[in-house]
């Protein structure tokens, strides 16, 4: 078995849709091998590039986004002809599921909506770039929890409570985080704030179950595992939702994330749904 050389891999990320390109070198069938270190000398770059072609993107075509297969049960494919994990079977449950929620919980949806604009004005949704299948970004949606100037008051707090900063490079959390409002707070602890991803499932770019949806730089941190993450749809629940959420640590999540795509199946996304209803009561838990 040959090994795939740091440059080699420089050379993968710096064309086309690199985080992807990792997918193929990783793959077995390629019979080439890549190490940790090799991974990670590259993904800085791997990063910049997926970020620049994304801005890219978004230049030509405005805030249209192909990271789904669409409203309906059209299935999107990666460069080299792979279907999201679960495949039509999953598309299906996943739509019949967004819908019929959709259309149950409107009054709620409606509701939440006009609590937010009242208590904080501004925009209603939050709209925050999120990976999806296959390396994609596209546009995760929530209910605006947090207040508007959000980035310069995150970034005055960490920089006066080095605890605070420490926690935030561990878990990208904050247990008490000084931009989330008293109304975003009771959203969170509900979990109310995550309704409008059913607008991301049924375009396809999310699922009902899948991998906690992350950012570009959180990638690097699931290090040989980021290609499983990028099998698959992130989820609105997941292994992770119910099996503590923020009592579950960074590491715990990745390996939740991981075993999950590995093992997936029809059976375990219903034993999942079924489980969410009651770990979010769980408000403790919550964020």
């Amino acid at each position: 078995m040959s090994m795939v050389s740091p440059r080699d891999l420089v050379a993968i990320a710096r064309t086309g849709n690199a985080v992807s390109k990792f997918i193929k070198v990783v793959r077995p069938t390629t019979g080439r091998s890549v190490t940790q270190s090799h991974f990670e000398a590259a993904f800085s770059i791997s990063r910049k590039a997926t970020v620049e072609a994304d801005q890219a993107h978004h230049a030509t075509q405005g805030t249209k986004h192909s990271s789904g297969g669409g409203f309906g049960f059209n299935e999107p494919t990666d460069e080299f002809g792979m279907t999201p994990v679960g495949g039509r079977r999953k598309r299906v449950v996943d739509v019949v599921v967004a819908a019929t929620l959709t259309f149950l919980l409107s009054p709620l949806l409606l509701l939440t909506a006009i609590a937010v604009k009242l208590c904080m004005g501004g925009k209603v949704i939050y709209r925050h770039r999120r990976v999806g299948f296959a390396g994609r970004s596209f546009d995760c949606l929530k209910f605006r929890t947090m207040i508007a100037n959000g980035d310069e008051v995150l970034a005055r707090y960490l920089a006066d409570n080095p605890d605070a900063a420490e926690e935030w490079l561990r878990t990208r959390k904050l247990a008490n985080d000084p931009r989330v409002t008293r109304l975003g707070h009771f959203l969170r602890k509900t979990s109310l704030d995550e309704l409008p991803q059913l607008l991301n499932i049924l375009l396809g770019q999310m699922s009902c179950v899948g991998p906690r949806p992350i950012v570009t730089e959180e990638l690097e941190r699931y290090g040989i595992h980021a290609h499983e993450y990028l099998r698959a749809r992130p989820g609105v629940t997941g292994s992770w939702q119910v099996s503590g959420r923020n009592q579950v640590s960074y590491g715990e999540r990745v390996r939740l994330d991981a075993e999950y795509v590995r093992k997936w199946s029809i059976a375990s996304d219903l034993v999942i749904l079924a489980r969410t209803v009651p770990a979010v009561l769980k408000v403790d838990q919550t964020a």
